[in-house]
């Protein structure tokens, strides 16, 4: 049986007119784009490659732009296909029929595409097939049978991204086929939180969208503040409450700041005040705390000085700029954002089997932010609208919380903090991922020699086909390079600042990714070396 992924991009639109004008506006309204790429081909050696592309305003005379590369494992183009064409209707697939030429060595190859509708934003989306027989398995734990077991945490798999009633989410199951308007759903957190703890997660975030609670798309010039505040506030309080009252289960309740027409959605996990920036017809704040639409600098000021942390939300490479620079670094930053969702479900998904066919990747875009200087570990979430929180896909974001430690706030907190995080698309797969012995997450200062571990572990009966590793610098804005394959790599970096992580790809195609590991690497001391040599 042929296992296939698809992968999608969700570019989630929010077009927002000014606050003054009380609009009415469409969310989730934007540009697709995703690929079918089956991981393994028939048994004649063919497979069909399905480009879909959505255009939900497509206009007479518009033009669709796509470019489709094969990587080779070294990141070098082998075959490229494009196109310009027409795009005249909402929807176009594009299909391709390939058949790996017999010069083309067994392995794990990418296909990356690339695509762009009119002056639309550009998407990225790159995925793994398998070529020929799948190789001998990598040594992904040379230390100890399960090393996931012998570490000193425990690791609990849950979802840090989903809606409910409270904002556009909570839709039942039998019809619901996308964003709910908000609040009119009939679900809310509770629900949600009942709902994730049956399905087998240890936590769940339900982050609703900061600028739903006056019950509106737009701006309700009616909405009154005290509702919308009252309304956040309940939320907090149903999640407390239902800690309380279900230990081994972790309810979150945050919000899911900003919008995405030249902006960028990102998860503030832990805040007690709501944010916003729209005004009823009054001029009355309809949130707590004001923080100005698209402001990320002051956001994450604000965020720094609060104590507030957060997660980058399906990043694209267009969003989250300061000074006009999308990706942008800077101190604030730096400090409150902890994680860069490397991957998604379909967010509109109905599906409760965990087999939800249309994917998501934002390594891309995760790998700038690395670049840029951002200190951050890969999630993995669902984004769910409808009522099937954490249920639509096998994928999970696993944190490694200290053994012993009850699962609640503080010490999931301290997990993210310390980014003992990994992201998997399989709830039955870990990561560990360490340098000289020190987790993932972890800044250290070196000399000489560093040895990188990656610990995989299956506990479904799959087993690791591939594993990447790749290095970066963080602040030089430049391009994330792979720098090996194999669970064990032995080097002596250059002086100066590297970061480090591992992919591991799986044989039916299901990928998980360890948080990076940061190092000051320092030039050994000379007169040291003297010393230890007589």
């Amino acid at each position: 049986m042929r296992a296939v992924s698809i992968i999608t991009v969700f570019a989630f639109c929010i077009i927002c007119m000014p606050d003054s004008s009380y609009a009415t506006t469409v969310d989730h309204h934007e540009f697709e784009a995703w690929l079918e790429a089956p991981f393994h081909a028939g048994a004649d050696g063919t497979r069909t490659l399905t480009l879909h592309f959505s255009t939900p305003d497509a206009q007479p005379g518009g033009t669709l732009r796509w470019r489709l590369d094969l990587l080779a494992p070294n990141g070098r183009v082998l075959r490229t296909w494009r196109r310009t064409q027409p795009q005249e209707a909402p929807e176009l697939d594009v299909a391709i029929r390939w058949h790996a030429p017999p010069a083309l060595r067994q392995g794990i190859y990418r296909l990356r595409l690339r695509a762009r509708a009119g002056d639309s934003p550009a998407v990225e989306q790159d995925w793994s097939v398998a070529v020929g027989a799948l190789p001998a398995a990598p040594a992904a734990s040379p230390q100890a049978a399960d090393p996931v077991e012998a570490s000193p945490y425990t690791v609990y798999l849950g979802n840090l991204h989903s809606q409910t009633n409270h904002s556009d989410g909570g839709g039942a199951l039998d019809h619901c086929t996308g964003a709910q308007a908000p609040q009119s759903a009939a679900l809310g957190p509770a629900d949600a939180y009942a709902y994730a703890r049956q399905h087998g997660l240890d936590f769940l975030m339900t982050s609703e969208h900061n600028h739903m609670y006056d019950g509106s798309d737009g701006t309700n010039s009616d909405a009154d503040p005290a509702a919308a505040t009252a309304l956040y506030r309940s939320g907090l309080q149903a999640a407390d409450e239902w800690n309380r009252n279900h230990p081994g289960f972790l309810a979150i309740y945050g919000q899911e700041w900003g919008v995405i027409n030249h902006g960028g959605h990102l998860n503030i996990l832990n805040s007690g005040e709501l944010l916003g920036w729209e005004r009823n017809a009054r001029g009355e704040l309809l949130a707590d705390t004001e923080s100005p639409r698209n402001d990320y600098a002051a956001l994450y000021r604000l965020m720094r000085e609060r104590g507030w942390v957060g997660q980058f939300n399906h990043p694209q490479g267009d969003q989250f700029a300061i000074g006009g620079k999308p990706l942008a670094w800077n101190a604030d930053g730096d400090q409150a954002m902890l994680l860069c969702e490397v991957m998604n479900s379909n967010a509109f998904s109905a599906r409760t089997d965990e087999a939800e066919p249309r994917l998501s990747t934002y390594e891309a875009a995760c790998n700038q932010l690395l670049e840029a200087g951002y200190h951050l570990a890969f999630s993995s979430d669902q984004d769910n609208h409808c009522a099937n929180w954490g249920a639509s896909y096998s994928n999970r974001t696993g944190v490694l919380v200290e053994r012993g430690a009850a699962l609640d706030s503080d010490s999931l907190l301290a997990a993210l903090r310390a980014r003992r995080v990994f992201a998997t698309m399989d709830k039955n797969s870990r990561l560990i991922f360490t340098a000289n012995g020190h987790m993932m997450g972890e800044r250290f200062v070196n000399r000489g020699r560093l040895t990188l571990r990656a610990s995989y572990l299956s506990q479904g009966g799959r087993r690791a086909a591939a594993i990447t590793v790749f290095h970066g610098v963080p602040g030089r804005n430049g391009a994330v390079a792979t720098l090996g394959s194999k669970a064990r790599t032995v080097l002596t970096p250059a002086a100066g600042e590297h970061f480090y992580y591992v992919r591991v790809t799986q044989d039916d195609g299901k990928m998980l990714w360890s948080a990076p590991i940061w190092v000051s690497q320092q030039p050994r001391n000379r007169a040291l070396r003297k010393i230890e040599l007589r």
